[in-house]
């Protein structure tokens, strides 16, 4: 494998101090209750709002009650945008709508689209399937109410990191099983698709910088108490039966991850079943990179292939819907190395927030 850049292994032994396997689940709900807000230093690390986009907070309905949700859209745009929900990460138990502005902001600006990111309830007070079922609930109030904030509930995309990605995931799923608001698009970024571990990759980089194997056990732990639930298709959507009209989708992948084979595994599944797949592995990147967009050289090219795929995505929607279940393509499997080719190779509770098992 490639080496891993010096900011890249500062950042993994910055967050080893606050990992989450050394926490009570009192910690952790004390942690959720903690406020992040703006300030140069966070900013810079995280990389704070995007310029020239608007940004309103709402709510959304959740599965037993209201959500928190904030909705981005590029500034001095006229008539209805695409819809792209965004689902945060943080193995579940942390996470919010301050910690991803950079992201929420950034997909807006750049697919040109009006992007909601959903606040669903966090583990370990409210465990599977509370996020699941929090995410279809604010799908389907959200869609119903695209125009109000000039969206088109008719051309909708899932974006998710993480957790997010696992939770995004879960939703194609859940919109298909349930006939929900269709989904034209999937962008999952380093997901985590199989909660009964059984991906090599967990072995290989378990002691990676950013998430370790010791983390993932716990946040899974923490998400999915019980055994028998881990492989239900709403916890594990690789372990699902039948993944036949989902949507197409991107799927990013850190070679220094040890959830990577998780998303390399679900790219497979996908195509096997007929989906349009485009994977992609950073080299020389950990989990979590698109999380600090300026000390991971990768994250500007990962977000830039993000968008255009949206836009893609959400254009051919626009065009001519293809039929669920369409024909086979094959992945455009992708090795993208860090922007410099030369070179393949409170604070800290905020970044901490930005990763997941």
């Amino acid at each position: 494998m490639a080496k891993l850049d010096i900011r890249v292994r500062l950042i993994g032994r910055a967050l080893r101090r606050i990992s989450v396997t050394g926490k009570s689940e009192e910690q952790i709900l004390a942690d959720q209750q903690r406020t992040i807000r703006h300030n140069p230093v966070l900013d810079w690390v995280l990389g704070g709002l995007a310029a020239g986009v608007d940004v309103t907070d709402d709510t959304a309905a959740g599965a037993e009650g209201r959500i928190p949700v904030r909705i981005y859209r590029p500034h001095g745009t006229d008539g209805l945008l695409p819809l792209i929900i965004l689902i945060h990460g943080g193995g579940w138990t942390s996470g919010n709508l301050a910690t991803y502005d950079w992201l929420g902001s950034s997909i807006s600006k750049g697919a040109g689209a009006v992007v909601v990111s959903l606040d669903y309830r966090l583990a370990p007070a409210h465990r599977w399937p509370a996020a699941a079922e929090d995410c279809y609930a604010a799908l389907v109030d959200v869609a119903a109410r695209a125009a109000q904030w000039r969206a088109d509930g008719g051309r909708i995309a899932v974006v998710g990191d993480s957790a997010g990605g696992n939770l995004a995931a879960v939703l194609t799923l859940m919109v298909r099983d349930r006939s929900g608001p269709a989904i034209a698009f999937q962008g999952l970024i380093y997901p985590a698709t199989e909660l009964t571990l059984g991906s090599a990759s967990l072995e290989e980089n378990a002691d990676a910088p950013v998430l370790t194997k010791s983390d993932v056990l716990a946040f899974r732990r923490h998400y999915v108490p019980d055994d028998g639930d881990r492989s239900h298709p709403y916890a594990s959507p690789l372990l699902a039966a039948d993944h036949s009209g989902l949507p197409p989708a991107l799927i990013q992948v850190a070679e220094h991850d040890p959830i990577r084979d998780d998303g390399l595994r679900y790219a497979e599944a996908l195509r096997t079943s007929g989906v349009p797949v485009r994977v992609t592995t950073y080299v020389g990147m950990p989990h979590g990179y698109l999380a600090f967009p300026r000390l991971c050289r990768s994250a500007p090219q990962a977000l830039a292939e993000l968008c255009s795929e949206l836009q893609l995505g959400l254009a051919a929607c626009s065009a001519s819907p293809p039929p669920a279940g369409a024909a086979a393509m094959s992945i455009r499997s992708t090795l993208a190395s860090a922007m410099n080719q030369n070179d393949r190779g409170p604070l800290l509770r905020s970044l901490a927030e930005r990763r997941q098992g």
